[in-house]
């Protein structure tokens, strides 16, 4: 197989979808990898460790999109790289399509196999390769949050695990998935005032064991949304409803009755944000805007903020998806490994996602019956 890595585009993206190791393993198993030229130099990887490895050097994207049967990515193809795609290649990446219409049907008029890492999904309903991603979002989220809440960042000044005679910053986790749990390990961590609310009281009960009791919980439900809010040095939003668009969970009437210089990190951007005041994803040389006197955070890539260590967890979890699929070829791979099934969001100018057809009112197509499964 052809294997291409285009360099991010994404603003302040990091992170590059194939590390040196992760080269050197399918050059050994005869396939052939293009990288473009600096794809990883931000975050330590240099074309000399690639070419080491194995890899082909190329200088431009438009190269390795030329080349390449499958392209490995991080982000969701931008605007700018939609006339690169060739038709019925591969592309494994985040996708998000549920709030990508556009992208959506560029995937589907050029007969793209998109398979899509956050629905990649085992029979526990587990998600492993969306869950190092999470996993970090969740810990960036409270140092993202402390830092905002600094004077110069314009926030109140408030030190999350104060001092000695000065009460913490309350901290208010909107979600008890892996995000939210992450994010309560970090607060935790640092000395915070924590609660996480969820509708799931079974989460909640295995939050309350996790920590032993140092994390309060609730139910969430308008009410409790309310109540604590109001009280909340900073809130992150944590909710991620699989392969569909986030529901507005806090509304604005509720971040008006927020405090002066509080703020809010929204995870759930990626999937459109729980939150009503904000209207769209931010970029990270532009994370923040004030709205109602909070400082409202809203990027859709946080782990890019630390995207060696990034990089490197996303790799352990799509090399052995990478490999299926270019050691036993698609079709293959996919009947053999059904989270990989799962994972298909489009596939010869079909829509294979049923959420997403849904959110965008596009007709779904059966995976199975494309492919004679």
């Amino acid at each position: 197989m052809i294997i291409g890595v285009p360099k991010e585009v994404k603003s302040c993206e990091s992170r590059v979808a194939l590390i040196p190791s992760s080269v050197k393993t399918l050059v050994n198993k005869d396939n052939i990898v293009y990288i473009q030229k600096d794809a990883g130099a931000a975050i330590g990887f240099s074309d000399d460790q690639y070419e080491s490895a194995g890899a082909k050097i190329i200088e431009t994207a438009k190269e390795v999109y030329d080349k390449a049967e499958i392209i490995v990515k991080v982000n969701e193809p931008q605007k700018e790289e939609y006339e690169l795609l060739k038709s019925n290649q591969t592309l494994l990446t985040f996708f998000h399509l549920a709030i990508e219409p556009e992208l959506t049907q560029v995937l589907l008029k050029k007969k793209i196999t998109a398979i899509a890492y956050e629905t990649i999904e085992k029979e526990d309903g587990t998600r492993p390769v969306l869950f190092p991603m999470s996993e970090i979002a969740g810990r960036m989220a409270v140092q993202v949050g402390s830092r905002y809440l600094e004077n110069p960042h314009g926030g109140i000044g408030k030190l999350i695990g104060g001092v000695p005679g000065v009460y913490p910053a309350r901290v208010l986790i909107i979600g008890a998935g892996v995000v939210g749990t992450n994010a309560a390990k970090i607060a935790i961590g640092m000395g915070a005032n924590v609660t996480v609310i969820d509708v799931n009281p079974e989460k909640l009960s295995w939050i309350d064991n996790k920590f032993n009791g140092k994390v309060s919980t609730a139910i969430s439900n308008e009410y409790n949304l309310e109540k604590f809010i109001k009280r909340a040095d900073l809130v992150i939003g944590a909710v991620l409803i699989p392969s569909k668009k986030a529901p507005i969970i806090v509304k604005e009437y509720m971040v008006k009755e927020m405090k002066e210089g509080s703020v809010i990190v929204d995870v759930s951007i990626d999937q459109g944000g729980i939150f009503e005041t904000i209207e769209k994803p931010r970029s990270l040389d532009d994370p923040t805007f004030k709205k109602y006197g909070v400082v409202h955070y809203a990027v859709p890539n946080i782990p890019s903020c630390v995207g060696r260590t990034a990089t490197i967890s996303l790799n352990n979890y799509t090399m052995p998806y990478i490999e299926k699929l270019v050691s036993k070829g698609f079709i293959a791979a996919v009947k053999s490994t059904p989270e990989l099934y799962k994972g298909i969001n489009t596939y010869k100018g079909k829509l294979t996602n049923p959420y997403a057809a849904k959110a965008l009112g596009i007709t779904y197509s059966e995976l199975s019956m494309l492919i004679g499964f």
